[in-house]
């Protein structure tokens, strides 16, 4: 049976009118409300940001995202995310509160599904094995802080820092992993975007 992952396909068919829309914006007070640094050239400019931590830029007024040096796009949920986070970021600051799926808006509704697609798929993956856990968030670009057995800290967008936590097993309770997202989340993204998020960092973590 295949995985569970998120309907991403009602970002995908909004990204054109999400573009139309952010190239309509003055790139100061956008740059300010993304948390990203404009350079202007010649018929407009770049956003300069970090993405998942790789630099990355994304093109104005066209409004396409790469990563920085790079001339191919990146990938079209990687590009729908970002145009999203432009369309939708309102500025800072970043709460610097770890909550769970379930403490998004509407989230406990979804938080089995996400759970399935997310941190069933690390437990899977990781299993007890902290050592590989850790080797394959620290290649990912995590920051590990203190909490669980092991957890680290990603900075998918620049206001969209998620974590994931995992917990080794014991005789009653098998090994657990769970994202969590910064409280200011709803602030930018919607709770089905930041499923999609999660679903993309969970699909980073495993490939390593």
């Amino acid at each position: 049976m295949p995985e569970l992952s998120p309907d991403a396909s009602p970002l995908l068919a909004r990204v054109a009118t999400l573009r139309q829309a952010v190239a309509q914006r003055a790139p100061a007070p956008l740059a300010a409300a993304t948390h990203t640094h404009f350079r202007a050239q010649a018929g407009g400019g770049v956003f300069e940001f970090a993405y998942f931590g790789a630099a990355a830029e994304f093109s104005f007024p066209a409004c396409e995202a790469r990563l920085a040096h790079s001339p191919a796009l990146l990938p079209p949920l990687d590009q729908a995310m970002v145009v999203y986070y432009f369309h939708n970021a309102c500025g800072g600051p970043i709460a610097g509160q770890w909550v769970a799926f379930s403490e998004l808006p509407e989230g406990r509704f979804y938080t089995q599904a996400f759970q399935s697609y997310t941190g069933a798929v690390l437990a899977r993956r990781f299993g007890d094995d902290l050592a590989r856990f850790v080797q394959a968030a620290e290649q990912a670009g995590g920051r590990r802080f203190d909490l669980g057995d092991a957890a680290f800290a990603f900075l998918a967008l620049p206001l969209a820092p998620l974590a994931v936590v995992a917990w080794q097993g014991d005789e009653e309770f098998p090994p657990s992993y769970r994202l969590l997202f910064d409280a200011s989340a709803p602030r930018h993204l919607s709770t089905d975007t930041c499923a999609i998020l999660g679903s993309m960092l969970t699909r980073r973590l495993v490939s390593w």
